[in-house]
C-alpha cells in the first residue's frame, strides 16, 4: 500500500488548522509592458526634469539676492526688493512689456489668419503643390541671425531693394528699421514672413484629418463657402487652431535673436524694440544686474504661464 504525501500548507489548509495562503495575480502583459515603459523613459524623465528645475530653482534664488558684478561674487538676500524695483520701474520694465505684447499679438493674428487662408487654399490637391510646400519651409529652414542680416540688407534705407521697388511705383521712400517708429511693425512683418509657413503647415495638417461628409451635407443645404467655412469647418479645426495658437504665441514671447540681430542691445537707440527678452539680456550682460535680471525673469516666466492658460482656457471652452 503506497502512501500520498500532503504538504504541510496543504494539509493544514485542508483540516482547517492553519490559514489558506493567498493567492497572487497573475500579472498581465498590459500591467508588465507598462511597468517597463516607465522604467525606460525613468532616466530620460530624470535628466529633463533636472534641467528644467535646476535652472528655475537657481534664477528663483539669485532674484532673491542683490547680485551684481559676478554671478560668484558676494551677495546677500534682499527678499522681494529687486520684484518691486521691476514692477516700478516706468521706464524699461512696463514699455518693455508692452512692446512684448504688441509684438506678439500683432504677429500671432497675422501669421494664423495668413496660415489659416493658404492652408484653405492648399487644402485640395494641385498640381505642383510639392514645389509649394517646399517653397513655404525655406523660412523655418534659416536661422534667424541670417534671417535678421538678410532683411538689413533688404530694408536698408539708402541701398535697400525695397526703396528701390517702392520708388519704381511712385511711393516714398520709407527708413524702416532706421525709424523708431517704424522699427517694431518692421520686424513684426518679418516675423510674419518667418513663422506663417509654420502656422501654414500645422493648420494644414488639421484640415487633411477633418471628415468630408459634414460639409457635403452643408453644401447640399445650400450653404456657401464662407457658411461652410464658418459654422463646419472652422469649430472642427478648434483643437488644432487652438494647439498652434498656443505653442506660437509662445515662441512669439520668447523672441530674443531677431530682435538683437537687427537693432542690437536696448532694441535700438530709443529702446523702440526691447521686449521683456531684450531687457533681461541687458540687465545680464550690459550692467551685471544678475539679481535684478533673474527677477525680470522670474516674471517674464509667470507672464508665460499665465498666457498659456488664458489660451489654453479659451480655446477648450470654444470647442466645447
Amino acid at each position: 500500500m503506497s502512501t500520498t504525501e500532503v504538504s504541510p500548507v496543504r494539509g493544514a489548509a485542508a483540516s482547517g488548522t492553519g490559514p489558506a495562503p493567498a493567492r497572487r495575480t497573475p500579472r498581465t502583459f498590459e500591467q508588465a509592458n507598462r511597468r517597463l515603459k516607465w522604467t525606460m523613459l525613468a532616466p530620460a524623465l530624470l535628466f529633463v526634469g533636472l534641467m528644467i528645475i535646476f535652472p528655475l530653482v537657481y534664477t528663483i534664488n539669485l532674484s532673491l539676492t542683490d547680485a551684481f558684478g559676478a554671478v560668484n561674487a558676494g551677495k546677500a538676500h534682499i527678499g522681494l526688493r529687486n520684484f518691486t524695483d521691476a514692477l516700478g520701474d516706468t521706464r524699461r520694465f512696463w514699455p518693455a512689456a508692452q512692446r512684448t505684447v504688441i509684438f506678439t499679438a500683432g504677429a500671432v493674428i497675422l501669421e494664423t489668419v495668413l496660415g489659416l487662408a493658404l492652408a484653405m487654399l492648399m487644402r485640395k490637391p494641385f498640381r505642383g503643390m510639392r514645389w509649394v510646400r517646399t517653397v513655404l519651409i525655406i523660412p523655418l529652414l534659416t536661422t534667424p541671425v541670417a534671417i535678421g542680416i538678410l532683411w538689413l540688407l533688404i530694408l536698408d534705407p539708402t541701398n535697400g531693394i525695397a526703396n528701390h521697388l517702392l520708388a519704381g511705383i511712385g511711393l516714398p521712400r520709407q527708413e524702416f528699421l532706421g525709424s523708431v517708429s517704424q522699427s517694431l511693425p518692421t520686424l513684426m512683418l518679418i516675423d510674419v514672413w518667418q513663422w506663417t509657413p509654420m502656422m501654414t503647415l500645422l493648420l494644414l495638417a488639421g484640415l487633411t484629418t477633418l471628415p468630408e461628409e459634414p460639409e457635403e451635407a452643408a453644401r447640399v443645404d445650400g450653404a456657401n463657402g464662407w457658411q461652410r467655412f464658418r459654422h463646419v469647418v472652422l469649430p472642427m479645426l478648434g483643437p488644432t487652431l487652438a494647439t498652434a495658437l498656443v505653442l506660437r504665441a509662445v515662441d512669439a514671447l520668447k523672441t530674443f535673436d531677431i530682435l538683437y540681430a537687427t537693432k542690437g542691445a536696448g532694441g535700438g537707440s530709443d529702446f523702440e524694440v526691447e521686449t521683456l527678452n531684450v531687457y533681461a539680456y541687458g540687465l545680464t550682460f550690459d550692467y551685471q544686474e544678475y539679481g535684478l535680471a533673474a527677477a525680470v525673469l522670474v516674471l517674464f516666466t509667470l507672464f508665460i504661464i499665465g498666457v498659456v492658460v488664458l489660451l489654453r482656457r479659451r480655446g477648450g471652452r470654444k470647442t466645447a
